[in-house]
């Protein structure tokens, strides 16, 4: 593990730990073994996982977590709630700042213009082109909705 990225959140671990931060410490811990994880998936390449394949891992952690809280609200389950809630909030302080509506509206027109796409059937050109860019600062879900109301009105 040697990207910068990883290096801060094995530092914020030190300093949660010190600091008896239970809920951050528990989180950081599950973060950097999906962390490993990932890169033993890697391992016939010998990869060290960069900056951008970590803010994915973390992505895919705070995208796990939205689903988590959707099940437990319907279980009714508060505490799990909150729980679940502050390890994604830990989680997002990892990942770059979020695109605002206007950023990723041009985005998805340029997008739209560079793959040549016309209609809803050209939807995963569209992705494919934005998602590499927008990894860790927009959800996928949420890209999806727009990029389909653009070509649905082209």
């Amino acid at each position: 593990m040697s990207s910068s990225l990883l290096t801060k959140i094995q530092n914020d671990l030190v300093e949660a730990q010190k600091n008896r931060d239970e809920l951050r410490v528990s989180t950081l811990r599950y973060l950097l073994s999906a962390v490993k994880n990932r890169e033993i998936e890697l391992r016939p390449l010998e990869k060290v996982l960069t900056d951008d394949e970590v803010i994915g891992v973390i992505s895919k952690q705070v995208k796990q977590r939205k689903e988590s809280i959707v099940e437990f609200e319907k279980g009714r389950r508060k505490d799990l709630v909150d729980k679940e809630a502050g390890e994604m909030d830990i989680l997002k302080t990892y990942l770059p700042e979020e695109v605002s509506g206007e950023e990723l509206s041009k985005m998805v027109d340029e997008a739209i213009k560079a793959t040549s796409a016309s209609e809803v059937s050209d939807m995963g050109k569209v992705m494919g082109y934005l998602m590499p860019k927008l990894k860790g600062r927009v959800d996928g879900s949420a890209l999806g909705s727009v990029v389909r109301g653009r070509l649905q009105g082209l």
